[in-house]
């Protein structure tokens, strides 16, 4: 029997004293910010590095990947109207059973989601940005080297604002987690 106890406490299903939650919290911000909308971080890098020169192949490959990923971030107005709504809708019924009726795992849930459906607006709003730019290119009204150069600058910024998010969604969740398992030291 000691043998499924030890199984028993390897698969913990509290979350804050659980090594699962703490692997699955910087698995889901490790690829969170492994790309901006779907386009990988080194295409982005290198257009950003050569921003500026005359239709560089770097330039070139960054507006080819958003015409093929900024399709996937159109919504409309009755989609985004029910995202807000069931989103919103699950996140405080979380919150209310976590910190309202202190249920752990639904705390540890609210900690890991409402960085995440931040960071779901600001992609949004980074997708629009990006299609209007997209847009003008393709009109002919912008250069593809001016367009490629505004893309990466707008994803760039769009990096290093979900990096500081990151770091604050984990370090957040790290102090409740502490204060937690300090609160509750034998898991009641």
């Amino acid at each position: 029997m000691t043998s499924f106890d030890g199984l028993l406490r390897f698969l913990d299903t509290r979350s804050f004293p659980s090594l699962w939650y703490w692997l699955a919290l910087c698995a889901v911000w490790a690829i969170t910010t492994r790309s901006v909308l779907g386009v990988p971080v080194e295409v982005v890098i290198r257009a950003r590095q050569t921003a500026g020169e005359a239709e560089r192949p770097e330039g070139l490959l960054l507006l080819d990947w958003l015409s093929l990923t900024l399709p996937r971030w159109r919504i409309g107005r009755g989609e985004g109207a029910v995202l807000v709504g069931v989103t919103a809708f699950v996140l405080v019924a979380l919150g209310v059973l976590g910190f309202g009726y202190g249920l752990e795992t639904a705390q540890a849930l609210v900690l890991l989601f409402t960085p995440l459906g931040l960071l779901l607006l600001m992609r949004l709003r980074l997708a629009h940005r990006l299609a209007a730019v997209m847009g003008a290119a393709e009109s002919g009204g912008l250069p593809a080297a001016e367009a490629a150069a505004q893309a990466a600058r707008l994803m760039t910024r769009h990096r290093r604002i979900v990096a500081a998010l990151s770091i604050m969604a984990v370090a957040i969740a790290a102090a409740w987690g502490t204060l937690w398992n300090l609160m509750h030291p034998y898991g009641v």
